[in-house]
């Protein structure tokens, strides 16, 4: 004998519903779980790459940083200021001193000028050596003899210039001591070393008693005792 239920059972219709137990639906969760996730991505990356936070410490060390680099750039641009200045000052004192170059250049050129045509002026040396003889000023006074002595060689054809020579020139006294004899004085000799022109000049103490009338000049070559211009001039007593 069967027991079965007699209840009937429940078939829905298309034309009814049935009321079910509402859930939280699929995309929000996704849309959440989304959020969860890209929140703590980017927490992850500060933490792992970002700039880290600055502690109080770190933070005063870098204000303390910060003021240092200020007042060094400070420092460097009043520097760089006083450098400019001094750069400025420098080409104009550079300036003035080309100038006064060329001035004194021209001056120079100037006097080069007026020597040349003062030496074709002079009168040769009578023997016609050159180097030549071509002034002295020979002067005693108080037992001193005071000598002023002008060499010049004479210029190839064709040159402006000549040579260097050197060698000595030597001034030898004619004289006599007060028991009438003469004598021959070395009274100065020098090395020597000129170009176109030069000017000896100087003094030199004659012998007690010696009356010097007469001096002989003599032009040396280097290394060699060969005379190669002599000349003999009288000598002026000062007054």
């Amino acid at each position: 004998m069967s027991f079965a239920s007699k209840r009937p059972t429940f078939k829905p219709t298309p034309y009814g519903y049935t009321r079910r137990s509402r859930g939280i639906p699929r995309w929000l969760l996704l849309l959440v779980t989304g959020v969860v996730l890209g929140a703590g991505g980017v927490l992850f990356l500060q933490r792992s790459y970002g700039p880290q936070r600055l502690t109080v410490e770190q933070s005063e060390q870098l204000r303390i940083d910060l003021n240092t680099a200020n007042l060094e750039n400070q420092r460097l641009n009043n520097e760089a200021k006083a450098i400019r200045q001094d750069i400025a000052q420098a080409k104009e004192t550079r300036q003035a001193q080309d100038i006064r170059m060329q001035q004194l250049r021209k001056q120079a050129a100037d006097m080069e000028a007026g020597v040349a045509s003062l030496i074709a002026a002079i009168p040769p040396d009578p023997r016609g050596t050159s180097p030549g003889i071509r002034y002295a000023d020979l002067v005693t006074q108080d037992s001193t003899l005071a000598y002023q002595v002008l060499l010049i060689q004479d210029l190839a054809d064709g040159q402006t210039e000549t040579p260097n020579l050197r060698g000595e020139i030597k001034l030898i006294g004619i004289g006599t001591y007060p028991n009438g004899n003469t004598g021959y004085v070395d009274l100065m000799t020098q090395p020597l070393d000129m170009g176109r022109y030069v000017v000896i000049n100087g003094q030199t103490e004659l012998p007690k008693a010696y009356r010097l009338r007469q001096v002989t000049i003599q032009i040396m070559g280097e290394g060699s005792d060969k005379v190669i211009a002599t000349r003999t001039l009288k000598v002026t007593a000062a007054k």
